[in-house]
C-alpha cells in the first residue's frame, strides 16, 4: 500500500483512510505499542485475580469441611 493510497483523517494526526477499502489505519507505532502493553497488563492481573479467586473458594472448602468435622 503506497501513501498516495491514503488520506489523512481531518483534526487527526495518525489516522489514515485507505482509498480502496475504506479502512481507518493509525500509523501510530508508539501509542500502539503502548496499548498493547496496557493489555498485556490488565489481562495478566485478570489472570492473577482469577486465581486468588479460585485459592478463597478451596479456602473456604476446606474452612466447611473442618468446621463439618469438628460437629
Amino acid at each position: 500500500m503506497e501513501n498516495k493510497d491514503l488520506i489523512q483523517v481531518e483534526n487527526e494526526q495518525n489516522l489514515f483512510r485507505d482509498k480502496s477499502t475504506g479502512a481507518i489505519i493509525n500509523t501510530d507505532s508508539a501509542g500502539y505499542a503502548q496499548y498493547m502493553r496496557m493489555k498485556k497488563r490488565r489481562q495478566t492481573e485478570r489472570e492473577e485475580l482469577d486465581t486468588i479467586k479460585d485459592d478463597i473458594e478451596e479456602i473456604k472448602s476446606l474452612l466447611r469441611e473442618i468446621a463439618n468435622g469438628s460437629k
